[in-house]
């Protein structure tokens, strides 16, 4: 497997430490990977840096616009163009250990020869100081309101999801073929959950590894649209900024995947923003950038 032509796929914003500290656990592993990595108008250096200690690297510049969404698809297209045989989606605030990307492969390798084609496997992290799980597989809530997606604690053995949140992500090259890149009516979230989504349609699989594959902390709620000690005017305008639920978006995605009732899913993010997190636990969660 570490012959295998691999390509990881980053977007970063003005986080030049936490980057380069990224770049620097991945290359630790002993597996031969292309990084294309978006550098979506950082102001701190961080484009400078990395060209000076890992030159092999494929920076990409964006605008300072792209986001999450916008980032990982530029970068994803690029790869696309080289047809290699898998892609790693990776966020630059996720520390690696150092046998993840081999643990991921081996995972795919185990379930194909089981059978089971056009597989996803999804890497889980937990927090580097408590331990707690943070990002991973998903599955659909199995509460009335559909658009809720909960995280899959990672257990000995494979688990089959629903979805992923995009933090550390292998993606083998058949399964690419058949999705493509990230929608870009995604600008920052749901853009991972809606592409595991359609893989699914399509016939793919999403599976979450056993055990860790590295850490990366969650975002906090403080000061967010699900910060309750903020006015509801003040969440009522964040619950719609780009790094929430943006109307467009929210509504494209609902359309897509909540069934024939989802403007009535529609609405509970913006419920949920007037009435209050502890309050009313119901909308779809997403990974940061």
């Amino acid at each position: 497997m570490n012959n295998a032509k691999l390509a990881a796929i980053m977007t970063c914003h003005n986080r030049k430490e936490t980057t380069l500290a990224c770049l620097r656990l991945l290359y630790q592993h002993n597996v031969k990977i292309d990084v294309y990595l978006v550098d979506d108008g950082s102001s701190d250096g961080t484009s400078n840096s990395v060209e000076s200690a890992y030159p092999e690297v494929n920076i990409l510049l964006g605008n300072g616009n792209l986001f999450w969404g916008g980032g990982m698809r530029l970068a994803f297209g690029e790869a696309l163009k080289q047809d290699y045989e898998y892609y790693v989606w990776l966020n630059d605030d996720t520390m690696l250990a150092p046998d993840a990307i081999n643990k991921l492969l081996q995972i795919h390798n185990n379930l194909a020869q089981q059978g089971h084609k056009d597989t996803i496997i999804v890497g889980s992290t937990q927090d580097p100081m408590t331990g707690s799980a943070t990002y991973g597989g998903a599955v659909r809530s199995k509460h009335w309101y559909s658009n809720k997606f909960e995280f899959v604690p990672p257990g000995e053995e494979p688990q089959q999801c629903d979805t992923m949140y995009g933090n550390c992500v292998l993606i083998p090259n058949s399964v690419a073929q058949k999705v493509g890149n990230l929608d870009p009516a995604f600008i920052h979230t749901f853009g991972d959950l809606d592409y595991g989504l359609r893989a699914k349609k399509l016939g793919c699989t999403v599976w979450t590894s056993p055990g860790y594959i590295g850490t990366c902390s969650k975002n906090s709620v403080r000061d967010s649209w699900a910060d309750t000690k903020l006015p509801i005017h003040k969440r009522l305008q964040k619950v719609t900024q780009i790094k929430s639920f943006p109307v467009r978006a929210w509504t494209i995605f609902t359309r897509r995947h909540s069934g024939p009732f989802w403007y009535l899913y529609w609405f509970l993010p913006y419920i949920r923003a007037i009435i209050g997190y502890k309050n009313l636990q119901a909308s779809a969660t997403f990974s940061d950038d």
